[in-house]
């Protein structure tokens, strides 16, 4: 293997610009191998959903070439297949022709698919197979495995099996307890011979990461490489149209019975009411995929539900707190790192701060009930310089552990790593 490697880092999620935390953590991991690899990109996401022609212009800066799953193409997008970061801007008459399979064929994957991912990784002549979001990858790596002696890193985003099983307190019934502790058990038992196939399992904390040593006969061979943001863009951006203040802002993705909806729900159910009893003209902003339709019940003069955006930083940056009030999660949270990066401060759950280095107090505030919640949304609100201080001490802690360069390190490490396995 070459000091600086050939990688072939394949996902099934991607998106530019990035409109939630998977999307952020793929294209964070992407910038950062490019600084330490040739890095070839193997989509498994058609291009329509990716973002279409800018984002593959956009990545073609990172990446030497871009590959499309069978599944996602017909047979007229031969020639879009590699996508070389050489040429020129694609054409928009060529590339917005219909060569793409509807959505639903997303479904249609199997040996085909994974077939010409070890194609692809011997026509490159790739030393290390990359699985982004791994965690829902471990059919392929399976068969990787089985038909290829190219190395493969399982690149997780979070434990699913403690995603899944941190839900059953607020199963709605019995049935659907019973359906989240089987699915939680069948995700632990695949975590389980996943980590002991994968040559690297990565996660995305080092709570993560000794949860995946626990199950590893050969613990050396799972390494961290941290959820990071590109720092540069978050600059401060004007407020929206009739944005209120003092404001409390919630961002995620929703879908019925996620982390999200919880947090929301219990936000406005719990905390809220008692933040307006000390701050009576407080507003509450929820931002994020799907949130208009999840949460349409919600009337409310003091919620604004603003669904998806083309861009939180104008909510973001002109919140007065930042809130992550999850009960059951897995992973490093993205709201945490880009509130951070505006110097917004956090009001979170120990459960949302999980794996983030913060100090309660001095860079962020944790609380587990409603009443300390509110008050301390209260508190921030009404100390000015309590907010600065907060702000800026957790914008300094993101810059440190949490940007694209620290990530790069990380990467070289599992690199080097690789390596000397391999000497």
């Amino acid at each position: 293997m070459n000091n600086k490697p050939n990688i072939l880092f394949v996902t099934p999620i991607l998106g530019h610009p990035p409109k939630g935390g998977p999307e952020l953590r793929i294209e964070n991991s992407i910038k950062a191998l490019a600084k330490v690899s040739d890095l070839t990109l193997y989509c498994r996401v058609p291009l329509s959903q990716m973002g279409g022609d800018t984002a593959v212009q956009y990545l073609r800066h990172f990446a030497k070439s871009i590959y499309f799953a069978p599944f996602c193409t017909t047979q007229h997008t031969t020639i879009f297949s590699m996508i070389p970061r050489a040429i020129n801007l694609i054409s928009r008459t060529i590339a917005g022709r219909d060569i793409l399979l509807p959505a639903s064929s997303l479904k249609i994957e199997g040996q085909s698919d994974y077939l010409d991912v070890i194609e692809k990784a011997e026509l490159i002549g790739a030393d290390v197979i990359w699985l982004g979001f791994g965690n829902i990858s471990y059919p392929l790596l399976k068969y990787i495995k089985e038909n290829s002696r190219i190395p493969v890193v399982v690149d997780t985003d979070s434990v699913w099996s403690r995603f899944l099983l941190r839900g059953t307190p607020y199963a709605k019934d019995d049935s659907e307890r019973e359906q989240i502790e089987a699915d939680g058990k069948a995700k632990e038992e695949e975590e389980c011979w996943g980590t002991n196939l994968a040559d690297v399992t990565t996660g995305v904390s080092e709570i993560d990461a000794e949860y995946y040593r626990n199950l590893s006969k050969d613990p050396t061979r799972v390494h961290l490489f941290s959820n990071v943001i590109d720092l540069s863009f978050y600059a401060h951006t004007d407020k929206p149209l009739n944005f209120k203040t003092p404001s409390i802002y919630l961002a995620g993705t929703f879908w019925p019975g996620s982390p999200m909806e919880d947090a929301a729900r219990w936000m406005r159910r719990e905390i809220l009411p008692l933040v307006k009893r000390e701050i009576q003209d407080i507003h509450f902003y929820i931002a994020g995929r799907s949130s208009e339709t999840i949460l349409a019940d919600i009337n409310d003069d003091n919620v604004t539900i603003t669904g998806e955006l083309p861009s939180v930083l104008p909510y973001l940056t002109n919140a007065t707190v930042s809130v992550v009030p999850l009960r059951f999660e897995s992973g490093t949270r993205f709201k945490i790192l880009e509130a951070g990066a505006c110097a917004i401060p956090v009001v979170s759950t120990t459960l949302g701060a999980e794996g983030i280095p913060a100090i309660d107090g001095k860079d962020i505030l944790i609380a587990d009930t409603p009443e300390d919640f509110a008050n301390l949304i209260v508190k921030v609100i009404n100390n000015p310089q309590m907010a600065d201080h907060l702000g800026s001490n957790l914008r300094k802690l993101v810059t440190k552990h949490f940007s694209i360069d620290a990530l790069a390190t990380e990467g070289q490490n599992i690199i080097d790593f690789l390596q000397r396995r391999r000497a």
